[in-house]
């Protein structure tokens, strides 16, 4: 990405990786997702430097560790963690958040990743998987089995993690109870079947895009509908009362609001996706008192990725957790600008990139 505004990405082949630090790993990135927040780093609704390799869903094998680590191999299989906890902050620690650990994370926005022709590049959220080689801190990593594939442990490294997180971690969906998920793209996908496993008995998936419908169905929507036709959802399986839980994964205000709407007296609303920074949500002040509703963001699907990301890949095992078929398709790099401009229009679940 050489500016924030610009439709398409460059390709080069002339692109260097930095100098591993004493706590760094350099990692072969062979599969790497195309996600709706590469798409927000590009337009400015996510903040990030240019000039950025984008990326920031993957998984590889490590190719060469620094100095100070003794946890990690070359040859280790390893999913890439854009938020990862650094194991001794608050956050970490007394708090039990480790997904809102700044330490990392922040570090690693700020740090060039990459040189091209004599100019430093960043890495988007301090990951740059769209890219054969990157550089990530030993906490950047989750060392996996050998023997799953890396097409489907990428998909963990975020948006599943993202959505199935947002369901069982944030909102807490409990057994039996009905929920509504606005938005059926990958994270949208992923939270529908994260309340799936959590049990809920009634989860309707709401999407514009009329083909999304039947996906939504497939991966464990009890009801599929177009925005317009929600409402009637709504009063015909709550009595117009309102859903338990609500999960908003677009980033759009006028859905935030509508998820909050949706959402029962006493329920919970949870904001998935990510909306611009100057972007303003409205609620009015008795309302807020009166419904006793709980609205609450989730970043990274509250996820504690040195044990969250191996439970997600047990549930996959087992069967529970379908991601082989959220991988709409599989392209080169060559093909990302194609990719970028089908997340935009709402046409995929999940687009993987393998590299060579």
């Amino acid at each position: 990405m050489r500016e924030v505004g610009e439709a398409n990405l460059d390709v080069c082949d002339d692109v260097e990786i930095s100098e591993l630090g004493p706590d760094d790993v350099s990692i072969k990135i062979t599969h790497t997702g195309v996600c709706h927040s590469d798409v927000s780093a590009m337009d400015g609704t996510i903040p990030q430097a240019p000039p950025a390799v984008l990326g920031h869903e993957g998984a590889g094998i490590i190719e060469e560790v620094g100095a100070g680590v003794d946890d990690l191999a070359p040859g280790d299989h390893v999913i890439v963690v854009w938020s990862p906890p650094c194991g001794a902050c608050a956050y970490c620690t007394g708090r039990h958040q480790p997904n809102l650990c700044p330490n990392i994370t922040f570090d690693a926005m700020a740090r060039a990743k990459f040189r091209h022709r004599g100019a430093d590049l960043f890495g988007m959220a301090g990951a740059g998987t769209f890219a054969e080689k990157t550089v990530m801190s030993r906490h950047g990593v989750v060392k996996i089995d050998p023997d799953i594939p890396l097409d489907v442990a990428s998909l963990i490294s975020c948006g599943v993690m993202t959505g199935v997180g947002a369901s069982l971690n944030t909102a807490k969906v409990s057994p039996g109870s009905s929920a509504v998920v606005l938005g059926a793209g990958g994270v949208g996908m992923a939270a529908i079947q994260g309340a799936r496993i959590a049990g809920a008995a009634e989860i309707v998936a709401v999407d514009k895009n009329p083909a999304k419908l039947d996906q939504a169905i497939s991966f464990g929507a009890t009801r599929a509908v177009l925005p317009e036709d929600l409402e009637d959802a709504k009063n015909q399986l709550t009595g117009g009362e309102g859903f338990d839980y609500a999960l908003e994964c677009v980033g759009v205000p006028a859905l935030m609001r509508a998820a909050y709407d949706m959402t029962r007296r006493g329920g919970t609303c949870c904001i998935v996706g990510v909306g611009r920074m100057e972007e303003m949500v409205s609620f009015s002040a008795f309302e807020l008192f009166y419904n006793e509703k709980t609205l609450v963001g989730s970043y990274y699907g509250g996820t504690d990725a040195r044990t969250d990301f191996h439970r997600l890949l047990r549930l996959w095992k087992s069967g529970k957790l379908d991601l082989e078929r959220m991988i709409t398709r599989r392209i080169t790099i060559d093909e990302i600008n194609p990719a970028l401009e089908a997340v935009r229009n709402g046409e995929v679940v999940r687009q993987v990139i393998e590299f060579g």
